[in-house]
């Protein structure tokens, strides 16, 4: 079903004569904003009259003032909120024909056939329904002599697209939907509260998080703080469960930790469909075991707050493809929702993903929970089997003899300690020793090398920089050590986490395996740094909390500038040469201009900029917010820009600067590297454990191949492994930046909506995809 790509039309004439109308319907989601916003000013770029629908599908019906006209000023400020600016309603009257028929007329008379819904799975199956019986509602109203031919005839047809906006996760086809991952920031920073509490006084924890029929952040909650036990809807306990429970938080105790987290889903139950509730765990720990208990339900915290970096990015990506999926639309198009699949923008079928949903809850019903975890797609299944292989805590009897070393390299970031975590519990559950390097390969080259035991990480999820110590120095010049000490210490397989140095790294210790024979052991790069500029993968741990942590500073400062008026701001962002921190951040953050080094720029293009705030301040926008990376031109410096827009600004605006600098590399990790960062480091070891059994020969392991020194990385949907000699072509090595780099596709989305005059290239859109492929990749 996919189509032909059309030729590319000028997109800033494809809505010419349409009119689009977006709604936000059920729950609040945080980023339901953000995609409300891109819906609106990537509308009007294209020519089309967008209309707001305020309250949900009560507003359609009611019509009115409910639905009234967007202009581009009406969406300002608005990123940063959460919830839903708009309003949302459930509506009892949309459930009516007769409902649905004044809902019909209140669109026919403003000629608005476009319907852009964000909201979960019951608001968009509401909006497929509507699109069906379209033709029929319209002949009923010419009728009833609501409404001439010539009126039916204009507007004949209802297209639709669908956002999932639900902080569950619970509908199947989309990685993430609307507000999941604000929703984990909120759940992670009680974690993170409790934990402290929790340990002062040794107790457990009963965290009970939202999610009545899907489990998804209970797990990713689990995941991320390393619970003892979690409880989902998807996957009731074992019928001995509480035995087993109690089994598992004594040896905790035993094995001296001070402390016990369990995570609750709201819609846990047994096997049997009976709820199990967060008092009756809290009971069974007080009576059997005596342990000092606390539970917390957390409720609509989990709704509230600023939207993360993640969830404002994905709103306004989603917004995007939402409009061109509309304007592309033929009659013959079934409704579609636009969703992201790694960090691809896709299109599928709205009736085939609302099935697969109901598949899920049909599974869970009739008892078949393997099938349910499977239905409900790659990502959940992925956080399931790393949760299951984490939480086995007897290690084997049999020790494997082998010896595996973790080090950290280059700069610290945020999400290093998780990987750390992952890869020294996976290691010891098959048996192998795992070795702990101190300060990079300083460190290895000074023979700064203990053993690091399943205790010694107990909480290293949470926590920020690097715990190992680190170091930015290459091995070149110490490979004899290096290679003394591999043989000393009986290194097997080396895991380096790491940002561009990790990299160059351990491409010199694959040269150096031509002159030193203890470097012929398998070894895998795993990508940590900030920057996000390491050759192999689309993301890198770190860099997800160094986005947060730009964003919320530049939410600070728009706030600042929104009071004071006539204020442009400069702000610059760490990055090295790679300028996805400061593209990024701009689209989080609505910027009106972001300079990189990927993206050429000269004179010209800063007086456009220039012009470009001077009229912005004849709006009621009276701000400005521009972005620089730290290394985007060599003589157009943040204090030159700075100063030339103060003189050209001089009477119209004035600026101010601020460099963020090291404040990007630290905090805690956000839950999106804390996840990332644990199936990371899970991933590689259960690599490095196969690529031994390849390459042990004659009593001895000699590993010289290429594909046995890998870059673990994320590639468009999946985790990859790439030799590092195979991606020295795509790699600048002068700048440390890989020669393609996904990101900058999305670019042209910041610069329209922050009204610049640009064309987005519409040739490679999202083809429509099923959502029966994807569960098999």
């Amino acid at each position: 079903m996919s189509k032909k790509p059309q030729l590319a039309m000028d997109p800033t004439k494809m809505g010419l004569g349409r009119s689009i109308a977006v709604l936000t319907s059920g729950g609040d989601a945080q980023g339901m904003n953000a995609a409300v916003r891109a819906t609106v000013r990537v509308g009007l770029y294209t020519g089309a009259k967008v209309y707001f629908v305020h309250e949900g599908y009560q507003g359609l019906v009611d019509g009115g003032e409910n639905i009234c006209l967007a202009t581009w000023e009406s969406v300002s400020m608005m990123l940063q909120l959460g919830g839903t600016v708009i309003g949302s309603a459930r509506s009892k009257d949309f459930r009516t024909r007769d409902g649905r028929m004044k809902a019909a007329l209140n669109l026919v008379k403003l000629g608005i056939t476009n319907l852009c819904v964000i909201g979960g799975d019951g608001s968009l199956t509401g909006a497929n329904e509507f699109r069906t019986e379209w033709s029929g509602l319209l002949r009923d109203l010419v009728k009833a002599g609501d409404i001439t031919d010539t009126e039916a005839k204009t507007s004949s047809h209802l297209n639709i697209v669908g956002m999932v906006g639900s902080i569950d996760n619970d509908f199947c086809g989309t990685d993430m939907t609307i507000g999941t991952d604000s929703a984990l920031h909120r759940i992670m920073e009680v974690v993170d509260s409790i934990t402290t509490t929790a340990q002062s006084h040794q107790r457990t924890f009963i965290l009970e998080v939202m999610g009545r029929h899907c489990g998804y952040l209970a797990l990713v909650t689990a995941l991320a703080c390393g619970a003892d036990w979690v409880f989902i809807p998807e996957m009731p306990p074992a019928a001995d469960w509480e035995d087993h429970l109690c089994r598992r938080l004594m040896d905790q105790r035993a094995r001296g930790s001070r402390l016990n987290v369990i995570i609750v889903a709201e819609g846990a139950m047994t096997s049997d469909g009976v709820p199990i509730t967060s008092d009756q765990i809290k009971k069974l720990v007080t009576d059997r075991l005596g342990f000092d208990t606390r539970t917390t339900v957390l409720g609509h915290v989990q709704r509230g707050g600023t939207p993360s970096a993640f969830d404002r990015v994905l709103g306004s990506r989603m917004g995007v493809e939402a409009v061109m999926a509309l304007l592309e639309a033929t009659p013959e198009t079934p409704a579609c929702v636009v969703s992201l699949s790694g960090n691809q923008a896709v299109r599928l079928p709205l009736m085939e993903c609302v099935q697969v949903t109901k598949d899920v809850t049909a599974a869970m019903a009739e008892g078949r929970f393997e099938d349910a975890i499977k239905l409900r797609g790659k990502s959940f299944e992925n956080n399931w089997n790393t949760y299951k292989l984490l939480a086995h805590i007897n290690p084997p009897d049999v020790k494997s003899n082998i010896n595996v070393a973790i080090v950290n390299i280059g700069a610290p970031c945020a999400g290093m300690n998780a990987a750390v975590r992952a890869a020294v519990r996976i290691g010891i559950i098959q048996g192998h020793t795992m070795l702990a390097v101190h300060d990079g390969f300083d460190g290895l080259a000074q023979g700064q090398v203990e053993p690091i035991t399943w205790n010694s990480v107990s909480g290293w999820t949470g926590k920020g920089g690097s715990m190992l110590g680190t170091k930015r120095s290459l091995p070149s010049k110490m490979m004899e050590q290096i290679s003394q000490n591999i043989a000393k210490f009986n290194i097997h397989a080396l895991v380096i986490i790491g940002g561009f140095e990790a990299y160059m790294g351990g491409l010199e210790l694959v040269q150096a395996r031509e002159k030193f024979e203890e470097m012929c052991i398998p070894m895998v790069v795993i990508p940590a740094t900030v920057s996000n500029n390491v050759p192999g993968s689309d993301f890198s741990i770190g860099a997800d909390t160094a986005l947060n942590a730009i964003t919320s500073t530049c939410d600070r400062i728009k706030q600042s500038a929104a009071g004071t008026k006539r204020r442009v701001f400069l702000v610059e962002t760490m990055g090295g040469y790679c300028g996805y921190l400061a593209t990024m951040a701009g689209l989080a953050a609505g910027a009106d201009a972001a300079y990189i080094f990927e993206e050429k720029f000269n004179i010209k293009d800063l007086e456009m900029n220039v012009d470009h705030l001077v009229k912005k301040m004849k709006t009621t926008v009276k701000r400005g917010l521009i972005l620089r990376n730290e290394n985007s031109n060599a003589n157009y410096t943040t204090d030159f820009i700075f100063n030339l827009y103060s003189e050209e600004g001089k009477g119209i605006f004035d600026c101010r600067k601020n460099v963020l600098g090291h404040m990007q590399q630290g905090g805690t990790p956000t839950p999106f590297d804390r996840n990332f960062g644990t199936k990371m480091g899970a991933k590689s070891v259960l690599w490095l454990t196969e690529k031994l059994k390849e390459c042990y020969r004659h009593g001895r392991i000699f590993a010289n191949t290429p594909d046995s020194a890998c870059v673990l990385g994320m590639k468009k949907r999946a985790l990859t492994f790439q030799p590092l000699t195979e991606l020295k072509e795509d790699t600048d090595f002068e700048h440390r930046i890989p020669k393609t780099q996904w990101w900058l596709k999305i670019r042209p989305i910041m610069k329209i909506l922050a009204k610049y005059d640009i064309k987005l290239d519409t040739s490679e859109h999202a083809d429509m995809e099923h959502v029966i492929m994807k569960k098999d990749e």
